[in-house]
């Protein structure tokens, strides 16, 4: 089989994390780079052998190409809609970043083109591919854990705090979104559905910790209008209460991430920091205490080949699929309605758009 050539649109930051999954497969190849600034352009497409001829500025001439095969789209937030849309029009295969849009209409709008005319997709919510998730998911499938009673989640970085990060648009509400919430709250929101169940209600609280930032330009201080840190109450099927809390502010952490899952019959600890890792305790295995679970090879599969292997036909089920972006994002705005409102919302009614 011939590798798949793939496009890369957007050449910041998560670009490096897409084309080290691309370089590392078998079945792909990075054949042609987009991006709107042309130095980067230029530079990337110098480290990487990209020919001048398949260099874009514009994602629209990219897409057009017959010969690229599918794309990965990972462009700041704001620009997620209108490329992923091109990409659902032009028929081209695209992972996507998340979250997958700015507001709930936006992503409805996708969800309905790819309802409507379906083609291979995912949405980047890169935590699924951790193998202590998979294979927490496969012994919470087996009943391992019983009945869930409570889930404890935390996600935690530190980079925030440091008055020398500038007012990059992670931190600008009309070209994120949100703040901590969808940066890192997102992951949190889908890794709950992908091993738990799905979020029925949210009660949350945010805020902003620093308020103004240097522009990137250096030019005078601009306003943060986004959450540096948001912490949620949530009630998932079955009466599941779960508790989530976000922050781009913890002192000492880089990417640190921590799920407690407890059901009638045991519990289970994913942990992520240095590396992914899952601690188990069992009552039918009569553990005395958490012990330190040996993973099984089945579950470790890297995000961008699992992409490849979607797009060759051979997906196993376990992507995120636009239908779960579209959850994700009317999660997220529920939650930016309860803490703006101080009340419990409902995942399930209508919510107010950002912006």
């Amino acid at each position: 089989m011939n590798k798949l050539r793939i496009g890369v649109i957007g050449l910041g930051g998560i670009a490096d994390f897409h084309i080290a999954g691309i370089q590392e497969s078998p079945d792909a190849e990075v054949w042609a780079i987009c991006d709107c600034n042309e130095e980067t352009l230029q530079r990337r497409g110098n480290e990487l052998n990209i020919p001048d001829s398949r260099r874009y500025l514009n994602y629209e001439e990219l897409l057009l190409n017959p010969e690229v095969d599918a794309v990965t789209i990972g462009t700041p937030n704001y620009n997620h809609f209108t490329i992923a849309y091109a990409a659902i029009k032009h028929r081209k295969p695209f992972a996507l970043e998340k979250p997958v849009t700015l507001d709930t209409r936006e992503a409805d709008i996708l969800n309905e083109m790819i309802e409507l005319n379906p083609i291979p997709h995912m949405i980047c919510f890169s935590y699924r591919y951790k193998p202590a998730a998979r294979y927490a998911k496969l012994l919470i499938k087996q009943g391992k854990i019983g009945d869930i009673r409570h889930v404890y989640c935390q996600y935690l970085q530190g980079w925030g705090l440091h008055e020398s990060v500038p007012l990059v648009w992670r931190f600008q509400k009309e070209l994120s979104g949100s703040g901590a919430l969808g940066d890192l709250g997102s992951h949190v929101l889908d890794l709950n559905r992908f091993l738990v169940g799905e979020i029925e209600r949210v009660f949350a609280d945010a805020g902003t910790i620093m308020k103004e930032r240097e522009l990137v330009g250096g030019e005078g201080k601009g306003e943060v209008d986004v959450d540096d840190f948001c912490h949620v109450l949530a009630r998932l099927e079955g009466g599941i209460s779960s508790t989530m809390s976000i922050t781009r502010f913890a002192y000492g952490r880089g990417n640190y991430q921590q799920f407690e899952i407890h059901g009638t019959k045991g519990a289970l600890i994913y942990n992520l920091e240095e590396e992914d890792t899952l601690y188990v305790n069992f009552a039918e295995e009569k553990d005395e205490g958490f012990r330190k679970a040996e993973i099984p090879d089945e579950c470790k599969v890297g995000q961008m080949q699992a992409f490849f292997d979607l797009v060759n036909g051979k997906g196993d089920g376990l992507n995120a699929t636009m239908k779960d972006g579209y959850i994700n994002q009317k999660t997220l705005d529920s939650i930016i309605d309860s803490f703006t409102e101080e009340k419990w919302v409902s995942t399930k009614q209508e919510v107010s758009y950002i912006g």
